[in-house]
């Protein structure tokens, strides 16, 4: 499964890091990539919340909700929509230049702010997917 679910995250640029915070959950949106078979997310500094990540357990979602509902269907699963979630320990990490440069372009700001990226490696030691296929053959329930 976690290689299906490394398959299923590289087709989507973003997911939701969810922690808690001060005892409350929340969840922020972050960029992510595969790198030698962790996630490394790239968020916003000026937030804070990889302060509150660094060196905790943490769950990130990825789902192909949204394109699905365009019609995108999230690549060759056209019709089955699919989440996966990794949890496990998140650390503040320094990307080589190369990978900084494989995220892509950064927002300019975040809530008016200049985006300033941080970016946390999670080591995912639990992996859960789950899908939904709208296309599959159903067996008949009808008798002679």
């Amino acid at each position: 499964m976690e290689v299906r679910a490394i398959e299923l995250i590289r087709r989507v640029r973003y997911g939701r890091l969810a922690t808690t915070r001060r005892a409350l959950p929340f969840l922020a949106v972050a960029r992510h990539l595969v790198i030698d078979g962790r996630v490394v997310l790239r968020m916003h500094s000026g937030l804070g919340h990889h302060e509150s990540c660094d060196g905790t357990v943490v769950a990130y979602g990825v789902d192909n909700f949204d394109a699905a509902a365009t019609g995108d269907g999230g690549g060759e699963d056209s019709g089955a929509l699919w989440s996966v979630q990794f949890t496990g320990p998140a650390e503040v990490v320094h990307p080589t230049e190369e990978q900084r440069t494989r995220f892509g372009a950064a927002p300019l700001q975040v809530n008016g702010e200049p985006f300033e990226p941080v970016y946390l490696r999670l080591d995912p030691h639990f992996v859960t997917m789950h899908t939904l296929d709208f296309h599959a053959t159903q067996p008949s329930h009808h008798t002679a």
